[in-house]
């Protein structure tokens, strides 16, 4: 009963949303304990949905597809924004209406009195990436078969995402406290996989069948700081666990990498030589949120203080193909009019290829709240308008440039003989994709080399190259 991740940005594209429909109730003296699951969020949420997954399936139960075939559902809730907090309510809800026996985990769970005020009848609350303490509730509720190995799970474990693609997170957590934010009260401290723990999971995962590899943390930059770069051994060669280390070992396995929340320390500068189409990908999603240098400083964001349009001219003197994604926030509190072209004006120089934009809203214990007064919602909702036509502007027009260009792509689905693909510049769900027309014989999952026919603000189309 797994349902595609909700996004707490606001994109020029809309996530796709929905949960699986419900099935009959099989005989349960025919079939294994099965455990439902609503999974919202983040893809570090996802991923922690995975994990959970797969130890119960370990533990020898079964996953429904459906409410009716669950004897227990857990959802795994997002809290970082009101939106989000409302929609997992909601999803805790209806939860309940369609099953009785709900579990609630996640984000919002750090704080239980919410959802215990709107929800009482939840048989119990465990924060982010509570993984003993959700198993201990799931065999509390609902008792362990007495044979764990009922279902065989694949080595590189249960994935929600599609079999080509998967998320690989490096690390929890946070140090930074941006004033908007309150995802380290969420998630605590920044919490550092070691570097070979990240790659034996990699490696499966190639080894698996998966394609692209989706490297994902609250601050990638900062990977292996919490612990020192501490050494590791992983196919007999000594590494540090630090980003530089993880990108180059992540460009051995033969398959697509890409680098996700990258904020722009210098230190990111020695990745930009690694990049190629055929490993880790030219592709850097590096959540700027404004160019205003007073907005920054209200918003404690880290690394504000660097000269991101003269280091990312760099990056492009070297990889004239780097996609560059970002997100922003307009009409943070005390934003000034003066502030906000700053913003456009920084965006018309960075001619940034992906972006998405939130309208601010405030979040319950972020400082920002009472940093300065709060902006209008009516000019809220203009800046955003104003700031989404800056970027399909230049948008199209960078994706113009590559009609009559070759490229490599994956293939996501097939559609009425129509391929859904994605460049190494689109990610999944929140970029872009290349339609390929006269697909006959390409498979989901598989590359394919294209020559790019038309644009439009977003997406391409292409034909297969001869």
């Amino acid at each position: 009963m797994t349902t595609p991740q909700r996004k707490p940005t606001v994109r020029a594209r809309a996530p796709a949303t929905g949960r699986a429909p419900a099935t009959g109730r099989a005989s349960r003296a025919a079939r294994a304990p099965a455990v439902g699951f609503v999974s919202l969020g983040c893809p570090k949420a996802l991923v922690d949905s995975e994990r959970l997954i797969t130890e119960l399936k370990t533990r020898g139960y079964a996953i429904a597809r459906g409410y009716a075939d669950a004897d227990l559902v857990v959802v795994n809730t997002c809290g970082f924004i009101e939106a989000a907090i409302d929609e997992s309510l909601q999803a805790i809800g209806e939860a309940l209406r369609h099953n009785g026996r709900v579990l609630v985990t996640g984000c919002l769970g750090a704080n239980p009195q919410r959802i215990l005020d709107r929800h009482p009848k939840v048989l119990g609350v465990t924060g982010p990436h509570a993984y003993e303490r959700v198993i201990a509730a799931v065999n509390q509720h609902l008792p362990q078969p007495h044979d764990p190995f009922t279902d065989l799970v694949p080595p590189q474990g249960i994935r929600l995402t599609p079999s080509h693609y998967a998320y690989l997170k490096i690390s929890e957590g946070c140090n930074n406290r941006c004033s908007f934010c309150i995802i380290p009260a969420l998630r605590g401290k920044l919490a550092s996989r070691t570097l070979d723990d990240v790659m034996r999971e990699a490696e499966a995962l190639a080894h698996g069948g998966v394609r692209e590899l989706l490297v994902i943390s609250q601050d990638t930059s900062a990977y292996g700081s919490d612990i020192r770069y501490r050494e590791a051994s992983w196919r007999g060669e000594r590494h540090e666990t630090r980003l530089l280390d993880l990108v180059r070992a992540l460009g051995t396995l033969g398959v697509w990498v890409r680098l996700h929340y990258v904020y722009p320390y210098p230190h990111v500068d020695q990745i930009i030589p690694l990049m190629s189409e055929q490993g880790v990908l030219p592709y850097l999603d590096i959540p700027f949120q404004h160019a205003s240098p007073a907005v920054l400083k209200r918003m404690r964001r880290p690394a504000h203080a660097e000269d991101t349009l003269r280091r990312i001219e760099s990056w492009r003197s070297q990889r004239p193909e780097l996609t560059l994604r970002s997100s922003f926030i307009v009409g943070f509190p005390g934003e000034t009019d003066a502030e906000f072209e700053q913003l456009l004006s920084w965006l018309d120089a960075a001619q940034l290829d992906r972006v998405g934009c939130f309208q601010y809203s405030p979040v319950a214990g972020a400082a920002a709240n009472t940093i300065a007064d709060a902006v209008a919602d009516e000019v809220k909702q203009q800046r955003y308008q104003r700031f989404m036509r800056k970027a399909g502007e230049i948008s199209s027009a960078r994706l113009a440039l590559r009609i009559g260009r070759q490229c490599r792509v994956l293939v996501d689905a097939i559609e009425d003989g129509i391929a859904i693909a994605r460049s190494s510049g689109d990610a999944p769900e929140i970029d872009g994709v290349v339609r390929i027309r006269g697909a006959a014989g390409l498979s989901v999952g598989e590359f394919a080399t294209v020559e790019i026919t038309a644009a439009d603000t977003y997406d391409l189309e292409a034909r297969l190259s001869s």
